[in-house]
């Protein structure tokens, strides 16, 4: 039958035809047999068990099987730890009869009767072993293969076996040598078995839930009992020696179930009690890395785990705890925090070492030049590790003097080694700011002495914005022209009325600002100012024409000449006789300059102003006239006062005299027509 662990054990059978358990009738055929006639018995190594190779009678023709003799004969001897020559020594007592009588009296079964047979011959399935009877016995190859699939037997080799069955149409005996060694081997697991005392083997192969393991004979390691913990990779046992228990023997069946998890339980309770004896919080112990997950590393301490957080393993950055130390590595680490309730153990691997920040300002000075290692770039910048425990970040604003750079990737990758220096030290937060564009010329720095404040400059507009055009000047120069700044007489709302992006244009500088990285350009100072042309040609009291633009609620813009604007308010937009005058975009009207500020380019006129000009050259010419006639009664007067009296006349004219002169004025134009 087969296992249910291994399907190589095969359940013993009785030996049919020849091979039968002798019985009384065979002994008296067989007690003319002599003493000589019997074969000198063969022993094996182990000392367990002795065999006695089979003869054949020739008056009868049968064959008589060697007898295994039992542990018992040898124990009657008086012999408990038998070796070779004392086995050997006491089956040479028995003759056939006795051998026959004692196999009878044991009842035993043809597997139980080891045979020492001769190699004849090795095939591709079977190892053929002449085993003295009628036929051959074939060997199965696979079972006397080592682990490199070489057969540990030779053609004159002698070789072990028990007969399990006669092959059909004379085939010839299907022997085991399996079978024989568990045999030779079951006692000494029976006591190992029974003491608990392990036993060493070697992993042959991996089979279905489990081991196959040679301790002897071919027993069977469930997976469950390979380890503490479960193991998923069962391959790599095999061809290493281990040291289990026997946990299940059934002889009958020839199965054994072996553990390994037992002794590493009990060898692990045994350290564990050791390590909680003397752990404590603070102490510096010596583990072994068991485990490795995202978060950190499991480690012995000793039948007791601890783990070991990855924020503890490095004062820098660790992207995993493989980074630092791997499986198998004896490592020092110092306990943290100790549960004695939950048994529960956080420990520090970089608490072993002083904190690299506790002294990073005297080491790390501002202004120093120092080299490190790209860890990692983001958008915002890249981290450079300067030693292990500290780091610096060089912003994406510190990496070029250029503007145009969009990702730090296109200048720094990971691994790559960077000069930075150091800008701004932070023990408290950790922070050490890093910068690679002062190792470079700031081009800033001569700008004034290239770009005076005046000369002209030829660039390529980049960028437009509400506020004005960004024009390159040169690699990583740009300046900037204020939408103000673009025409002295349109009133520009956005840079693109009158600029396009990549176009080159001409501007002149306005001013340079190293310290906070400014240009300032203009490109309405490269045309005339029709400003400072129309204040040098004009006055207060000058009464010019001008068309109104828009209007507001204040009053209206007047064009006065072009691309010059003023303003005529509300209250000053009346005629002579204090009428409002409605002012209509597109209509020109007269108005009197009354008000100019150069500076501020503003310009105040006046429709009022204009009537009340009028009304002074009316009285200014109602005098004249008067000053030209005689005055009445003026030859009565003595002393020649007629001179003075007109200019007295004229000095003293009213309003009513001249409201007077202009009715008489419009009465004689109306009779002249």
């Amino acid at each position: 039958m087969v296992d249910d662990h291994n399907p190589d054990y095969i359940e013993s059978k009785p030996l049919n035809t020849e091979i039968e358990t002798l019985a009384p009738e065979a002994t008296e055929e067989h007690a003319s047999l002599s003493s000589e006639s019997t074969s000198t018995p063969n022993h094996n190594s182990e000392g367990s068990t002795s065999s006695v190779t089979p003869s054949e009678d020739p008056s009868s023709g049968q064959i008589a099987p060697s007898l295994s003799a039992s542990t018992e004969t040898a124990e009657e001897s008086g012999d408990q730890d038998y070796d070779d020559s004392d086995f050997a020594a006491a089956l040479a007592s028995f003759d056939r009869e006795q051998a026959v009588e004692s196999a009878a009296a044991q009842n035993l079964t043809a597997e139980e009767v080891i045979i020492t047979g001769t190699v004849v011959k090795i095939t591709d399935k079977h190892v053929v072993v002449d085993i003295g009877l009628k036929s051959e016995g074939l060997l199965p190859l696979d079972q006397v293969l080592d682990l490199q699939g070489v057969s540990k037997f030779q053609p004159g080799d002698q070789v072990e076996v028990v007969v399990e069955r006669e092959e059909a149409h004379g085939g010839g005996y299907i022997v085991s040598h399996e079978k024989a060694l568990r045999h030779k081997v079951w006692d000494k697991l029976e006591e190992a078995a029974n003491s608990k005392a392990p036993v060493k083997g070697m992993v042959v192969s991996r089979v279905k839930g489990g081991l196959t393991v040679d301790i002897g004979i071919k027993a069977f390691l469930p997976g469950s009992q390979i380890e503490v913990r479960p193991v998923r990779n069962l391959d790599g046992y095999v061809g290493t020696e281990i040291e289990v228990r026997v946990i299940k023997l059934n002889k009958k069946r020839g199965n054994v179930v072996i553990s390994r998890k037992e002794l590493l339980e009990e060898e692990q309770n045994a350290k564990k009690s050791v390590t909680l004896a003397t752990l404590e919080e603070g102490s510096i112990l010596t583990g072994t890395v068991k485990n490795l997950t995202d978060y950190g590393a499991f480690v012995d301490l000793g039948g007791l785990d601890g783990l070991l957080h990855i924020t503890d393993m490095s004062w820098g950055r660790l992207t995993h705890p493989r980074d630092l130390v791997n499986v198998g590595d004896e490592i020092q680490v110092k306990v943290l925090k100790f549960d004695k309730d939950k048994q529960r153990v956080s420990l520090g691997f970089k608490q072993l070492t002083p904190d690299p920040w506790l002294d990073a300002t005297e080491r790390y000075p501002i202004g120093a030049q120092v080299r490190g290692r790209v860890l990692s770039v983001t958008d915002y910048g890249a981290f450079v590790e300067l030693e292990q425990g500290i780091e610096g970040l060089v912003h994406v604003s510190e990496m070029t003097w250029s503007k145009r750079m969009k990702h730090p990737s296109k200048m720094v990758k990971p691994g790559d080694e960077v000069d930075t220096i150091i800008l701004s030290v932070n023990p408290n937060d950790r922070r050490i700011s890093l910068g690679m564009k002062q190792l470079q010329e700031n081009p800033w720095e001569q700008l004034e002495d290239k770009y005076p404040t005046g000369a002209i400059i030829e660039g390529r507009v980049r960028n437009l914005t509400d506020f004005g055009a960004f024009i390159e000047i040169e690699d990583g120069i740009d300046g900037l022209v204020h939408v103000s700044n673009l025409s002295w007489t349109k009133r520009i709302k956005h840079p693109s009325e009158v600029l396009k992006k990549g176009e080159k244009v001409r501007a002149i500088v306005l001013g340079v600002e190293p310290e906070n990285r400014r240009l300032s350009l203009g490109v309405k100072q490269l045309q005339p100012d029709v400003w400072d042309t129309f204040f040098a040609q004009h006055r207060i009291g000058d009464v010019i024409k001008g068309k109104v633009l828009r209007t507001a609620q204040f009053g209206a813009f007047v064009e006065i000449a072009e691309g010059v604007e003023g303003l005529c308010h509300v209250s000053e937009a009346v005629d002579a006789n204090g009428k409002p005058v409605e002012l209509v975009v597109g209509e020109e009207h007269e108005f009197k300059i009354v008000k100019m500020n150069q500076e501020e380019k503003k310009v105040g006129l006046s429709i009022r102003a204009v009537g009340e000009e009028a009304s002074r050259a009316e009285v200014e010419l109602y005098k004249e006239r008067e000053s030209g006639k005689p005055h009445s009664g003026g030859g009565n007067k003595k002393g020649g006062n007629g001179g003075s009296s007109s200019s007295s006349s004229s000095s003293s004219t009213t309003l009513g005299d001249l409201l007077n002169w202009k009715r008489a004025e419009r009465e004689g134009e109306d009779s002249n027509d």
